[in-house]
């Protein structure tokens, strides 16, 4: 399996809780034509803790995503890339609501 964390930050402005139920529909749009295998909530970042030891990044808000294997992490990524799936308008709404955003990829085991 793969996963995929996003960290990001709202624009200015933007409701945390408004966010938080687009991306749920970006979401079940994901599911239902297959792009990921599963996926967990937003969740905002806790950084007044001796555990959060990342001072380079002070993103506030995260994700991941996990897909089955590089051939659905790559599909999902040309399907939104060149709009061809029914996911783009509400990647493209959540999108517009984040700056900041980092993406980092990583699989399950130590095995390339």
């Amino acid at each position: 399996m793969i996963h995929m964390l996003s960290a990001f930050d709202l624009k200015d402005g933007e409701d945390p809780k408004t966010f938080e139920t687009a991306y749920s529909a970006f979401l079940s749009d994901l599911l239902a034509e297959a792009m990921i295998a599963q996926a967990g909530p937003v969740g905002r970042r806790v950084s007044d803790t001796p555990m959060d030891t990342d001072n380079d990044r002070t993103h506030q808000f995260f994700s991941v995503m996990s897909f089955e294997d590089r051939t659905q992490l790559e599909a999902a990524y040309v399907q939104i890339a060149q709009r061809l799936s029914g996911a783009t308008q509400s990647h493209n709404h959540v999108f517009s609501k984040v700056t900041n955003a980092v993406f980092t990829c990583w699989q399950d085991g130590v095995d390339p």
